[in-house]
């Protein structure tokens, strides 16, 4: 509130203009009014006061106010529009990536109602320049889905972002074709399994690869494969993990809500009931569920939790690290007197190999796995990684296919590495070698669908329906693709260093006896 303040021989008005600040009335020469009286001083300044009051309320009121349309700014709208969307996790951060990273950096200070088809045009030709013609027309419908709803509000007259299906000439759709996917055969696929098997040293990735090439289920799917939902004959799938770019793995609903039941042919059927019996899994400390498959890899803080680590083993048997793992790897390139040092040190320490430095991750990380075990089983080469460059796969030939070599010196020791399968796959790949099964096997629209988690909304697809028949059919072809790949293998070498597949193979050896 104003007040008088008393100078001697005058008084001047005094009056609140923000927290801990006052101002002082002045004439219209910018000079300080005197006042003969306190009341007078109190008065002006009181008129001063109420005027910084409804002006800084008039601001406020203009800020919370929307900007109007020839004002509001792509940005502006982009925040408020990506805002209002209820979407999966996955396509909320697609949605976020393609205006952060893409779309925003061009159109965010530019009004909304004056982008023109040119300037769409202008972008689009912009990142040709820089990324894949497929990748740029997907953040082109993101452009286009938020402008039609900038029209459907009334902000827009047009959509810059629409184009005529078919504009230009013929030959123009050849120009954005994506690179044609890879597939290998049943033998092929059966290969990349074992290997991957092999690179990770358990039989679950070998399991794992298996069930998604023949039940064609997502990653996300397989990742958060539920052991409540392996049943004898069936597979179903009810939730998927999603890995955000935090980090964070998301349970949620499987994608475009494809829940479904799968049937599992016997062999499926077995391998996960041997997966389930080997591991026994226990609920995960993220979601507090049971899932089928573990990560491969050290859980994260997993080197800093309680516990003697490799190194405190090695100081107190005085030796370095590199022999404390051989005396757990490699026991025969120790001398006995070392042993026994390291033993005695392992059993003053209560040291637990793996339980303190190597913690299994409760669930795989689609780019660990994708780059240090699939590919390497794809390609035969590992990842450039700095400061070390690509690099084959070193392999100890004995026994066939090869023994991945590790640690120190393992390219020195090597005498072998993996040829390609199928350079260019991906563990998305499992989805489409699936779906050639299915289209060699002449599987029916319906149970192809079915079985692949897609929805046809046609007409048609309202009078068509899965029999028994259908699938006892599938199940069988699938059933045989998968037996003549395993004896394929078989005439390749009858064992294998991964267990599982040994046991299978013997299976096979068995029955070619028979």
């Amino acid at each position: 509130m104003g007040y008088g303040e008393n100078r001697g021989d005058y008084w001047r008005g005094r009056y609140k203009i923000a927290p801990g600040k006052y101002g002082t009335v002045k004439d219209e020469y910018g000079k300080t009014r005197k006042f003969t009286t306190q009341r007078a001083a109190e008065k002006a300044a009181a008129v001063e006061e109420a005027r910084v009051v409804a002006e800084a309320r008039a601001a406020q009121a203009e800020a919370e106010l929307p900007p109007e349309p020839e004002r509001l700014t792509f940005g502006q709208y982009a925040e408020r529009w990506y805002g209002e969307q209820d979407l999966a996790v996955s396509t909320m951060q697609n949605y976020k990536h393609h205006l952060e990273d893409h779309l925003l950096p061009t159109f965010q200070d530019i009004p909304l109602h004056e982008i023109t088809k040119a300037d769409v045009l202008a972008w689009e030709r912009q990142e040709k320049a820089l990324y894949e013609p497929s990748s740029v027309k997907t953040w082109r419908s993101t452009l286009h889905l938020a402008f039609s709803d900038a029209v459907d509000e009334g902000l827009r007259e047009s959509n810059p972002a629409w184009r005529r299906r078919g504009r230009g000439k013929r030959a123009g759709r050849s120009r954005n074709r994506a690179p044609e996917k890879v597939v290998t055969n049943a033998l092929g696929f059966l290969l990349i399994a074992e290997r991957t098997s092999l690179l990770s040293g358990r039989d679950d990735e070998f399991i794992a690869m298996t069930t998604k090439g023949y039940q064609g289920i997502r990653w996300g799917e397989l990742v958060g494969l539920e052991k409540q939902y392996v049943r004898p004959a069936t597979v179903r799938i009810e939730q998927q993990i999603y890995e955000l770019d935090s980090g964070e793995l998301v349970r949620c609903p499987p994608k475009d809500d494809s829940y479904r039941t799968t049937d599992a042919p016997s062999f499926i059927a077995s391998l996960l009931a041997r997966q389930i019996a080997r591991t026994d899994p226990k609920p995960c400390v993220c979601h507090g569920r049971t899932y089928v498959f573990s990560g491969y890899g050290a859980a994260n803080g997993s080197v800093s939790r309680p516990g003697a680590k490799l190194a405190d083993v090695a100081r107190r048997a005085g030796v370095s690290t590199g022999t404390v793992s051989n005396v757990l790897n490699r026991p025969n390139t120790v001398t006995a007197v070392t042993r026994a040092r390291v033993a005695q040190a392992i059993a003053d320490l209560g040291y637990v190999r793996n339980a303190a430095s190597g913690e299994q991750a409760a669930h795989w990380r689609r780019n660990g796995f994708a780059q240090w075990l699939f590919q390497p089983a794809v390609t035969g080469w590992y990842p450039k990684k700095a400061p070390q460059e690509a690099h084959p796969v070193p392999i100890l030939a004995d026994p066939w296919p090869g023994i991945p070599a590790r640690g120190r010196g393992a390219a020195a020791r090597a005498d072998a590495a993996w040829l390609p399968i199928a350079k260019g796959m991906t563990p998305h790949s499992a989805r489409h070698f699936q779906k050639v099964l299915l289209d060699t096997l002449k599987t029916p629209k319906v149970p192809k669908d079915e079985r692949m988690g897609h929805l046809d909304g046609s007409v048609q697809a309202g009078y068509s329906h899965v029999t028994d028949e259908m699938r006892e059919e599938l199940v069988d072809g699938l059933t045989g693709i998968w037996e003549a790949a395993l004896e394929a293998r078989r005439r390749m070498c009858p064992t294998s260093p991964v267990a599982v597949l040994n046991d299978l193979l013997a299976g096979a050896q068995q029955r070619s006896a028979e």
